[in-house]
This record gives structure tokens, C-alpha cells and sequence, in this order.
């Protein structure tokens, strides 16, 4: 996979990207977080493009990713639209999921990201998506681990969506002949995290949130749940991939992993009181049968019948390599 996503390979994307006529050249999606920080730094400094960055916000992002958004975005002079989900929905569906004691209890985040960011493209006449996610640093999760998909989701949570987006298959397949081409820029770079903070703390006064994704306080309560429900370290993931890129040693990320991935007890009592969840229905959830997708009706049957077409679909850049790998 490092053979394929090297730096010599990138000027092509930003010189196809520049083409796009328009206010906007391409689409960001941004969080405050340092990845995507990072990579709106460089389309307007290093590469000259034009984004309009685009946040989607579950009411669960800290008061440091909403400063860290607005530091980098103002100083670089960047539009930013922010869609906004429902806070009742959000939080109903989520102890739903809690509640179903399956491992996927964020995946209505990521479907809103994806829902969102291809509707910002679409809306402004777009045809590129640039996510800041680095396999070098960040790795990719072994099949298995999670799965999620809009009939799963909907299977989950029983009822239907009020104004929460969900994505059904014939819509995914639509949107995949919208020409939006999902870019991951990073995956092309030797990206070292921790110089990279450093940059960002210098030139725009970010500030670091303590973890990875720990820059909102419902995924950060996710990464938790699923080490100490299901056993799922998310670290790992991160910390293997950081050992192949040779920016810290096994005995290095091995202590890091030692250390004891707590809660804090401000988000406990937030998530309790947001979701009307007592100390007494956390202990039900904890204790009760782990279950998975596997338990629920899924798309994964259409997926695979279909693999070909997805085959193509990754070499035309419609989808990442990662979705073709857990999916198909």
C-alpha cells in the first residue's frame, strides 16, 4: 500500500484538483482536530487551492476543537459551513446503540460526516473531497472490529430517522456517479503527528485535546466503552501504524499502551445526564451480551455481490481503499 500512495504522486492530484473552476476548488472536512487542521494548512499555503471546509457538529465537540476550528480557518482566510444534527435525535439514537450493546455506538457520526460532506459538494458544484486521515499514523482497523451501514443503523435504532441523515444503498450508489472524488492527500506524505502539532501549535495557536478523536467528548466516551466492554483498544491500531512508519519504537508504544485509558468523569456525568442514563443502566449495558452487525439486517450481502463495481469505483477514486477492504 506505501508504494502506491507516494509523494511523487501528488502534484498530479493538486494540478487535476486546480482545474475545478469555481470559488471553491474542493471540499475540507474539518473538525479542529489535527489531521484535518493539517491538511487545511497545506491546500491554501503549500498547494494554493481554494477549499470551503465544512464541519459537521453532533453537539458533542469540546470548547478546544471549536477554538482550534476557528483559530486555523480564520487565520487562513477559509469559508466554513458547519451543519448542525439534531441534538435530541443524535442522543436518542445513541442510547439506542448503547442500549443494543453492539460496538458501533458512534457510527451515526460517521454517517452524518458522510451524508454532509457529499451534500456540501453537491450543493456548491464540487467534484473534490479531501478527508486529512493518515494510514501511516492513524492505521486502519482490522475487519472485524466494526462495521456499519445505513440498514444497519436503521435496524438498530427501530424507527425512523426525524431529520437525522441515514444513507441507504441505492442512495450511496447514486451519490457515487455524482463524480465526487473522496482525495486523502496525507496517505501520500511522510506524515510525523507529533512535528506536526508542534507546527500547528506555533502558527495558528492550536491547542492538543489529550488523545486521538479525543477533540469530541462522545467519540472519546466511544473509544472507552469499546476497550472496556468489548476489548478493543483503538490505540493499538494507531500506535502499530506509527511502529511501521518508524516514528516511535515497539517498547514505546508498547508503554503508552499500558496506561490506563480512563474516562473522565466531567464526560461520564455529561453522557449520563444528556442520554437519562443512571449509574444502574451503565451497569446493565456493561455486563450485558456483546453483540455485532452480525445480530442485524445489513447492506454487506450488496456489497459483496457487487464487488467488482466497487473494484472500479475505488481506481476511479469515488471511494477509499479502506471501504473497498472492510466492505467487499
Amino acid at each position: 500500500m506505501d508504494k502506491e500512495y507516494t509523494p511523487d504522486k501528488l502534484p498530479a492530484i493538486i494540478k487535476e484538483i486546480k482545474k475545478q473552476k469555481g470559488k471553491y476548488n474542493c471540499v475540507i472536512g474539518v473538525s479542529g482536530g489535527c489531521d484535518s487542521s493539517y491538511l487545511l494548512h497545506l491546500a491554501v499555503k503549500e498547494w494554493g487551492l481554494r477549499p470551503l471546509a465544512v464541519n459537521v457538529d453532533n453537539n458533542w465537540d469540546t470548547k478546544i476543537a471549536k477554538s482550534n476550528l476557528k483559530k486555523v480557518t480564520s487565520k487562513l482566510g477559509v469559508d466554513v459551513i458547519s451543519y448542525v444534527t439534531d441534538e435530541a435525535e443524535f442522543n436518542d439514537i445513541a442510547r439506542t446503540f448503547i442500549q443494543a450493546s453492539i460496538p458501533e455506538v458512534d457510527g451515526h457520526s460517521d454517517l452524518a460526516l458522510a451524508h454532509f460532506w457529499h451534500k456540501a459538494c453537491k450543493d456548491n458544484g464540487i467534484k473534490y473531497f479531501l478527508i486529512g486521515h493518515s494510514f501511516r499514523t492513524e492505521g486502519m482497523f482490522p475487519i472485524g472490529w466494526f462495521y456499519f451501514d445505513g440498514r444497519y443503523i436503521q435496524d438498530v435504532y427501530g424507527k425512523p430517522f426525524k431529520t437525522f441523515p441515514n444513507l441507504t444503498f441505492w442512495k450511496f450508489i447514486r451519490n457515487l456517479f455524482d463524480g465526487v472524488k473522496q482525495i486523502r492527500p496525507i496517505w501520500y506524505l511522510d506524515y510525523d503527528k507529533a512535528k506536526v502539532k508542534k507546527f500547528l501549535e506555533k502558527e495558528y495557536g492550536w491547542e492538543w485535546y489529550g488523545g486521538h478523536h479525543y477533540e469530541n467528548k462522545y467519540t472519546r466516551f466511544h473509544h472507552w466503552y469499546n476497550q472496556v466492554k468489548f476489548g478493543i483498544d483503538q490505540r493499538v491500531v494507531e500506535y502499530s501504524a506509527m511502529i511501521r512508519a518508524g516514528l516511535i519504537s515497539k517498547a514505546e508504544a508498547v508503554k503508552e499502551i499500558e496506561k490506563p485509558n480512563k474516562l473522565p468523569k466531567e464526560i461520564y456525568k455529561e453522557l449520563k445526564q444528556r442520554l437519562g442514563l443512571t449509574d444502574e443502566d451503565f451497569e446493565e449495558i456493561m455486563y450485558a451480551f456483546p453483540k455485532s452487525h452480525r445480530d442485524f439486517k445489513t447492506y454487506k450481502p450488496y456489497f459483496k455481490l457487487l464487488k467488482p463495481f466497487f473494484w472500479v469505483m475505488l481506481k476511479l477514486k469515488r471511494i477509499p481503499y479502506s471501504f473497498y477492504k472492510k466492505y467487499c
